[in-house]
């Protein structure tokens, strides 16, 4: 461990969490404040031809009803990843236009929740339906290669060596299909506005991991100037990916407080969350993998399909992370977009990578049975400092050390090979299964506000949001360190428009982007307090510096981007468009790693599968806060146990939308279905990617699981299962 470690600091914000001090975005409450609710469709495909709300409109205390007549001059903010600033390009209501089954179709706002959720339900709309398809295999489906798009311009074909010669002479060779279904993130919090107008400013209370888009794409939308909009999100209830741009009801609750003249606060059913925002899109991967007899992988082809909306195209990545696995000489890479009739998915955690790593990594574990190979031996075989991508050298790569120390740690010397050879005493079928995985080195720019005062407190303010992961006590922990200010006196302003750029946070670059800029600040309040005390620092307190000067405070602000990035990119970050750079950074490329350790055990009559034990070893380089780390593996592992064996969004292919659209029948692990997970860092920080030398960790560390447990099932059962999730009917 590297002794530039963190010490394990509890959360800064732990006790105000549990006494319930923390206001979420629906928190919010205020004087006039209307309630609304939505109207749904009940069609998948096609368009109003008749909306009838009268009757929502008599229910006593309804003081608003919305629809696509009287919207207004409000337009579409655009898709995210198309220059916009939406989770997709559609915004409903602003036409007759269905795209999706669960599409708005009327808000109402009412004195109470309770009016308006009754008026919702009486407004009733006569339809024309066309033709639809929701699923990757059915009629009228458009399968486009997204190397022919404008996304190959930023997302390239990544094409090593010959991979399709050198796998048709292979020797050894797997060649399979693996299958992951549609998921849909579940935070506890569910995506909800209050928005209010006071004369032509606007403010947006909202749990969001992306304030700046909000600001930007409700101005956009409206058409009012992004000076005029205030976006406040202090801790999101988690967000996973889904929160991370403008969602579709947040202009409706901006439209419907403006044409009242009062607050309103929309929140978003569980169903409507199924039907009206991002998801993981179902995906198919072909993949085929070619060693020698030694067991070196000389080829590999990953080919992918994966669903897209038919309004968006939601750009694949899946290949950018299997190709990173290994030291393939030879690949080829391949991704190619499904449009179907649903809302366009998006980044749900670990979006490509938990995907491709399950497809690649059990191919890997089929090919080491096929050659009569430990699976841990033939991955140390495998192990690279190379990038097959580009060819470039990895800024830090500790695959090795991770699989090593997790071996150990797990007892994997005291695993046999045969599949079905390890059994309890009362015959339960015992597995033990590896895998890798990895998720891109990513920074974006940031602009850091630090302020201390003679009373010895510290503010940071960054662009950065709270969902659980932690981030806070990252930079509290980083302000205490440099200054040396206790991490208790270290106020983070952060998720707030008004106080920094609030670039999004996801792709777990917020730590990596976030704690650097911190750290410059530090630094730079270190030197213009040397300049205040005209001499040494000598040991003392910033407030004793300032007390000694008579300044009552001393602020001051840096800015940081990516290395690479030109100066521009923080005119990009200010204007809420996503500006990130990596994991190619000119001379190297960086990735974060994992290696997880599984066992599962199968009753024999029953055959339900239990994970009684993981060992996870990470390579996330620095570990700026080693509690929140550690909690936010294990929040992976159970992530991926529930990708592995519940979570799947189950389809109507005859009525459209999502069946299961509830927390009832959208399984994800409960307390009794988690065992031991045992969690350890290399801890080497990786000061060639930035100065605090720390790598992603959220993202990666679900990557790979679902694949070890997928081999754990092999071991224990015998039976190869390419799909996801695994269910007790696979195993009968």
């Amino acid at each position: 461990m590297s002794d530039l470690s963190f010490p394990d600091t509890p959360r800064v914000d732990a006790y105000d969490k549990v006494c319930g001090k923390p206001l979420f975005g629906a928190d919010d409450v205020r004087p006039g404040l209307l309630h609304a609710a939505l109207a749904v469709s009940t069609i998948p495909k096609g368009h109003i031809v008749a909306l009838d709300s009268k009757a929502a409109s008599g229910v006593p205390g309804v003081r608003l009803v919305l629809t696509h007549e009287t919207m207004g001059a409000v337009k579409s903010s655009g898709f995210i990843m198309g220059g916009g600033y939406g989770f997709q390009s559609f915004q409903p209501m602003l036409s007759r236009a269905i795209a999706y089954r669960g599409q708005p179709i009327a808000l109402v706002a009412a004195d109470t929740l309770e009016a308006a959720v009754e008026a919702a339900h009486l407004v009733t709309a006569e339809y024309i339906e066309e033709p639809f398809s929701v699923t990757l295999g059915a009629k009228g489906t458009e399968i486009i290669n997204q190397a022919d798009t404008p996304l190959k311009n930023f997302i390239p074909e990544i094409i090593a060596g010959d991979a399709d010669k050198v796998f048709a002479q292979a020797p050894v060779r797997i060649d399979a299909t693996y299958n992951c279904p549609p998921q849909h993130q579940n935070p506890i919090e569910l995506i909800a506005t209050v928005a209010e107008w006071n004369g032509d400013k606007l403010t947006i209370h909202e749990g969001t991991q992306n304030a700046e888009a909000i600001r930007h794409g409700v101005a956009l939308g409206l058409g009012i100037s992004p000076e005029n909009v205030a976006v406040i999100s202090p801790f999101a209830g988690g967000g996973f990916g889904q929160k991370n741009s403008l969602q579709m009801q947040t202009i409706l609750a901006a439209v419907a407080s403006r044409e009242t003249g009062q607050p309103v606060k929309l929140v978003v059913p569980r169903a409507g969350v199924f039907h009206d925002a991002s998801f993981r899109p179902a995906s198919r991967h072909h993949i085929r993998l070619g060693a020698d007899k030694s067991g070196k992988m000389i080829a590999a082809i990953h080919e992918v399909d994966a669903q897209t909306s038919r309004h968006d195209l939601f750009p694949g990545e899946y290949t950018a992370t299997s190709a990173r696995l290994y030291g393939f000489s030879n690949f080829r890479g391949v991704e190619r977009l499904i449009r179907t009739d649903v809302q366009t998915p998006g980044y749900m955690r670990a979006p490509f990578e938990h995907p491709a790593c399950f497809a690649m990594e059990t191919c890997v574990d089929e090919l080491a049975y096929a050659l009569g190979r430990d699976p841990v031996e033939l991955r140390l075989a495998n192990d690279t400092t190379i990038d097959t991508a580009t060819g470039l050298p990895f800024s830090s790569r500790h695959v090795a050390e991770c699989l090593r120390r997790g071996a150990e740690r797990f007892g994997w010397t005291n695993r046999s090979m045969a599949p079905r050879s390890m059994r309890s005493s009362d015959r339960t079928e015992i597995g033990w299964g590896v895998a890798i995985g990895a998720y891109p080195g990513l920074i974006v720019p940031a602009v850091a506000h630090l302020r201390v005062t003679d009373e010895g407190d510290a503010v940071i303010s960054v662009g950065g949001h709270e969902m659980g992961q932690g981030i806070r006590t990252a930079l509290a922990n980083a302000i205490s360190r440099k200054l040396g200010v206790p991490a208790a006196k270290v106020s983070v302003v952060i998720g707030d428009t008004r106080a920094a750029p609030q670039h999004l946070t996801a792709g777990s670059w917020g730590t990596a982007s976030a704690i650097p800029a911190a750290e410059d600040a530090g630094d730079a309040m270190l030197t213009a307090l040397v300049e205040v005390s005209h001499g040494p620092l000598a040991g003392r307190t910033p407030a004793e510096i300032l007390k000694a000067a008579g300044r009552q405070s001393l602020e001051l602000e840096v800015q940081r981007k990516a290395p690479g990035q030109p100066d521009a990119i923080f005119g990009r970050l200010r204007a809420g468009l996503p500006s990130i750079g990596g994991p190619v950074f000119g001379s190297y490329v960086t990735c974060s790693y994992i290696a997880h350790f599984v066992e599962v055990r199968i009753e024999p009559n029953t055959r339900r599968i239990r994970v009684p034990r993981v060992v996870s070893v990470a390579d996330c380089g620095r570990v700026m806060s080693p509690r929140t780390a550690t909690s936010q593996v294990r929040g992976g592992v159970v992530w991926g146990i529930g990708a592995a064996l519940r979570e799947a969004s189950e389809v109507d292919p005859r009525y459209g939308g999502f069946l299961n659209a509830d927390l009832a029948e959208y399984v994800v692990p409960v307390n009794a279905d988690i065992g031991s997970i045992e969690v350890e860092f290399i801890d080497e920080p990786d000061t060639t990617f930035n100065s605090a030398g720390a790598k992603g960790l959220g993202e990666v560390s679900m990557v790979g699981v679902a694949a070890a447990i997928a081999n754990a099932v092999f071991h224990a059962t015998g039976r190869r299962l390419r799909d996801l999730p695994i269910r007790i009917e696979h195993l009968l």
